[in-house]
């Protein structure tokens, strides 16, 4: 019972975190309007903003301490 239940629970957080990721995927798309670039070029677009996003994020989207 207890693998079934590690299980169940791996499958559902793998569940949320794919659902996350193709939400975030749908906003980069829609607010860089990137949609016709390859993951490869989407990356090397990411790339050359990367340390201006981080270096001026406001502080509540920061990523906190656990």
């Amino acid at each position: 019972k207890n693998i079934l239940r590690a299980n169940s629970e791996q499958n559902i957080n793998r569940k949320q975190r794919t659902r996350r990721l193709i939400q975030k995927g749908a906003l980069l798309e829609k607010y860089f309007e990137i949609a016709h670039l390859s993951p490869e070029e989407t990356e090397e677009f990411l790339k050359v903003f990367s340390e201006y996003v981080k270096a001026n994020t406001p502080m509540k989207f920061k990523k906190t301490e656990d």
